[in-house]
């Protein structure tokens, strides 16, 4: 959204935020390489260096666990992911595509010596075909991961897809001893539907967002999640709280949300990059003209 350009005022809030509304792990960043990412160009987020966490919060002396992704073929994961004994970070998430799964396999099994929780999240699930689907996930029953996730990249899934998805993820990771999680995309205003599904179905573990805050059409919104959950441990009002104080302001900053583009790319089961593209450009708003461009002209059909 803003090539991870937050300031530190607004990462800290939303940290003070995630203390005080108990929330389990708050994702602070991504671990990429500084060598094939600009940081001339990207904020400090893009690659959590350990100064830049600690400049923020400082020795976390809280029950929060802090986290970041790791994305295979994007991190420098050997060298800028130290020994969780001299980190801060408590998590490291491993996002892969499925023809990345050897890398992916390598990279959870060395944050784990490190002694992190470590998760594998292979991304696209939807454009994944059901043969590679299984054999990462075999892959990954087998790795030391905590937690397997059902990654919806392009925010195609419908609640019945991810009630079968659920159901296959929990019946191979549960005889391992992994929880399963559901990282859902609000493409069709169905994130947070999808994590109830989710939910209902086994996963133990749910990603959001205060405000569904995320690049394209976002995530599941937080103040919708705890909503639902209604754990008395959490508390919702700092939530609102925080997207009363920091999120209007970006808002008027940066867009997120399910705007038509992002719908259709959704229903196409596309990357939302050309989503990205249109929205940015001075196309946009050319619905269906986008729609043509994705699905085909049908108009003289």
């Amino acid at each position: 959204m803003n090539d991870h350009l937050f300031g530190d005022r607004f990462v800290r809030a939303v940290y003070d935020c995630c203390v005080a509304a108990h929330i389990d792990t708050m994702e602070i960043g991504y671990k990429n390489s500084d060598e094939k990412f600009s940081p001339a160009k990207n904020g400090p987020w893009k690659f959590c260096h350990e100064e830049d966490l600690r400049r923020v919060v400082g020795d976390n002396d809280t029950p929060l666990k802090l986290s970041c992704m790791a994305d295979a073929g994007k991190s420098n994961w050997k060298k800028d992911i130290w020994p969780k004994k001299d980190s801060v970070l408590d998590v490291i998430r491993v996002a892969f595509y499925h023809y990345q799964l050897e890398e992916a396999l390598d990279m959870i099994r060395d944050a784990k010596e490190k002694g992190y929780e470590v998760w594998g999240n292979m991304m696209a699930v939807t454009d994944t075909e059901e043969k590679d689907i299984d054999r990462c996930l075999a892959g990954l029953a087998e790795s030391p991961a905590d937690t397997i996730a059902i990654v919806d990249s392009y925010g195609t899934l419908l609640p019945e897809w991810t009630a079968y998805l659920t159901k296959k993820y929990v019946a191979v990771a549960a005889p391992a001893g992994k929880t399963v999680g559901i990282h859902a995309h609000n493409n069709q205003q169905l994130a947070f539907a999808n994590s109830i599904e989710a939910v209902r179905n086994g996963a133990m573990t749910v990603d959001a967002s205060l405000g569904g805050l995320g690049r394209g059409a976002g995530n599941c919104p937080m103040e919708l999640l705890l909503g639902f959950l209604k754990n008395p441990k959490l508390d919702i009002r700092p939530v609102f709280e925080c997207l009363e104080r920091h999120f209007h302001i970006l808002q008027n900053q940066m867009e997120w949300g399910p705007f038509p583009e992002f719908m259709i790319t959704g229903q196409a089961n596309k990357h939302p990059r050309a989503a990205i593209a249109a929205r940015e450009g001075i196309e946009r708003g050319n619905y269906a003209e986008f729609y043509d461009s994705v699905f085909g002209d049908k108009s003289n059909v």
